[in-house]
């Protein structure tokens, strides 16, 4: 399943073009997810001597340190999700409902959980035909 996450980190870390499926989508949130979660806890501890909670640079850094894995993954998040979306049969422009707040992302969400559109659309061919 790490597959996923490892294709679109580099592989298709900037591709806006095609189709990715729900199970592409999901796995790849998924350990984007966890290794963010375990990076900001490791560091938290790290940087904080988990007792000392006096100590605000530590908090700062491991701060710091997570707000740059978020940089990082910033293109392929939005890449994955216009992929995603055209496997719905959507334009990728769908992805600025996630701007329109509180029922934006809300919307955006479930245009993601969608199931994949049948037939062959303008972004190619269903990709679950490929499998």
């Amino acid at each position: 399943m790490k597959k996923y996450y490892l294709n679109i980190i580099t592989k298709q870390f900037a591709d806006f073009k095609g189709r990715a499926r729900r199970k592409e989508y999901w796995m790849y949130s998924l350990f984007q997810g966890l290794i963010g979660f375990s990076l900001y806890l490791i560091s938290f501890i790290f940087f904080t001597n988990v007792l000392d909670y006096s100590n605000e640079k530590g908090l700062y850094s491991s701060l710091l340190l997570f707000a740059l894995f978020l940089m990082l993954h910033f293109i392929p998040n939005i890449a994955i999700a216009v992929r995603r979306l055209h496997d719905t049969g959507k334009s990728g422009w769908w992805y600025l409902l996630s701007l329109i707040p509180y029922i934006g992302p809300f919307i955006l969400f479930i245009l993601l959980v969608l199931d994949s559109s049948e037939e062959e659309n303008q972004w190619g061919v269903n990709p679950k035909s490929i499998d």
